[in-house]
């Protein structure tokens, strides 16, 4: 991959560290011996497993409770570690808890790169997920993007066991491993400083490595989004010294396929806000994640053909920087989206639905089943929703559940707000068909409000991520920086669509 070489970033720099690890992941009743370090669960009031050597009040001393989310490592001399983990009250674990609860013990067993996590006799969860969760937890608790790092200190796992998960547990190990290594990906491009990673060079890495996961990759450059008459991409970038750049995947099944979904991710590989220039803070410095949306689309479509999806799968990554010149878009400025819509630039921090919109039209030039888009939109979802939960927005209920049960089921918590179409005369314009900026309230459903209009007719869900793009600590499987959020969420939607449709 070229890089610029004033920025003295070597050829063979690689954005994706992720891709070159391959942990042995396995799922069987008893242990293998293989495991330095083991993982039991200890819940607040029952019975402490033999295994651990010590009583509840040594536990205690070491400040161990059995509480959720707790794990203290028990080093032993000349013989395998265990690790307590806390289960909380009851006996019954649900998937979100084991999937916690592994993040917890991976965290505990961070010196060691062989691990065993056995759960609970009667953990009630179904086998398959608990396994899944197991490993999705462990993997992802221990993730860091360590590549730009002369002296990495951090251990990745390169085995792992789940015991005692139950029916189905082996192939639900072998399904978490994927995910994970999808929204590993995802957390990978989504952490690249923005002159690491431009849009060209995005544009690179997809082509590069698509093939190898299923997948045909196409991009197209400045002067192609020209003659496509891209006109929001061209207007976001037109501040920029670097090119913009559209990349198109597609996933085709074995066999004739059972759907067909189009995908949309916002790809800013840097927001500056435009003109509209944002203030020098820490929300500022987080603006490398911006095009976390795309990553977050281009890691699930690396894992469908791994998942056995049967729908047909499409995506459109709209990539670019949206910087300051004397170049740039103004406020006033009136673009002209790709389906000939014309829309008045009143913020020119309001970027991200202006690239989406030449996007969205040409998913819907496709004739899709369904469209799903996810865009690390508005500040407004965040200050409504918090860092912990996205926001889903559309205009089909029945594909609004589906969205919402694949976040259930991937743990990455979603909440429904409304399509509330009285807030629509907020975007009108006196001079163009549309506006890109509502008022000062429902940000979030606006910014829907926008975006809807470029779907009509079509069944359509809007992510935006804006909150749950990144963590300020680790927590649970979210480590600090990147946490590749919808990643999961898209991987459980696409496989089980075709099914639920």
């Amino acid at each position: 991959m070229a890089h610029s070489p004033i920025k003295l970033i070597p050829a063979a720099y690689d954005p994706a560290p992720s891709l070159h690890l391959d942990p042995q992941v396995a799922a069987a009743a008893a242990l293998s011996g293989a495991a330095t370090a083991v993982g039991y669960f200890v819940s607040v009031d029952g019975e402490i497993p033999a295994e651990l050597d010590l009583g509840r009040e040594a536990l205690a001393a070491a400040g161990f409770t059995g509480a959720a989310g707790q794990a203290v490592y028990l080093p032993r001399e000349g013989s395998t570690a265990v690790v307590a983990v806390g289960a909380g009250n009851g006996t019954t674990r649900s998937v979100d808890e084991v999937r916690d609860a592994a993040a917890a013990f991976a965290r505990a067993a961070a010196r060691h790169t062989a691990l065993a996590l056995v759960l609970p006799t009667g953990h009630g969860a179904d086998g398959a997920l608990a396994a899944q969760a197991a490993v999705e937890g462990a993997l992802l608790a221990r993730y860091r993007f360590s590549t730009l790092k002369n002296d990495p200190a951090d251990l990745a796992i390169e085995s792992l066991e789940i015991i005692g998960a139950g029916a189905g547990a082996e192939a639900g190990a072998e399904r978490g491993k994927v995910l994970a290594r999808s929204a590993a990906l995802a957390r990978d491009l989504a952490n690249n400083p923005p002159g690491h990673l431009t849009a060209a060079e995005y544009a690179e890495f997809a082509s590069e490595h698509g093939p190898a996961f299923g997948l045909s990759v196409e991009t197209f450059d400045k002067a192609a989004l020209i003659e496509m008459g891209c006109g929001g991409l061209l207007g976001v970038n037109a501040g920029s010294d670097e090119e913009p750049r559209l990349i198109v995947l597609r996933y085709t099944p074995e066999g004739d396929p059972t759907a067909h979904v189009a995908l949309v991710g916002k790809g800013i590989m840097y927001d500056s806000g435009g003109i509209s220039l944002k203030p020098s803070d820490p929300m500022h410095l987080a603006m490398k994640m911006d095009m976390a949306g795309s990553a977050a689309v281009l890691s699930a479509m690396t894992g469908l053909q791994d998942l056995g999806a049967t729908a047909q799968v499409s995506a459109w990554l709209v990539c670019t920087d949206n910087m300051p010149s004397g170049t740039a878009t103004k406020l006033g400025d009136v673009l002209t989206a790709r389906n000939g819509t014309t829309v008045e630039v009143k913020n020119t921090d309001a970027e991200g639905r202006l690239v989406m919109m030449d996007a969205l039209c040409l998913a819907m030039e496709e004739n899709p089943d369904a469209i799903v888009d996810v865009a690390t939109l508005t500040g407004a979802a965040m200050a409504a929703l918090g860092t912990l939960v996205g926001a889903v927005i559309g205009n089909d209920q029945p594909l609004i559940e589906q969205v919402k049960a694949a976040g259930a089921l991937s743990g990455e918590s979603i909440w429904q707000l409304p399509l509330e179409s009285r807030y629509r005369k907020q975007l009108d314009s006196d001079i163009a068909d549309i506006s890109n900026m509502g008022g000062p309230a429902a940000g979030a459903i606006t910014a829907a409000l926008f975006l809807s209009e470029f779907v009509k007719g079509t069944p359509w869900a809007h992510l935006d991520i804006a909150g749950t793009m990144k963590s300020d600590s680790d927590d649970s499987w979210r480590p600090r920086g990147a946490t590749g959020y919808g990643t999961r969420l898209l991987s459980e939607f696409l496989v089980d669509y075709a099914t639920q449709s």
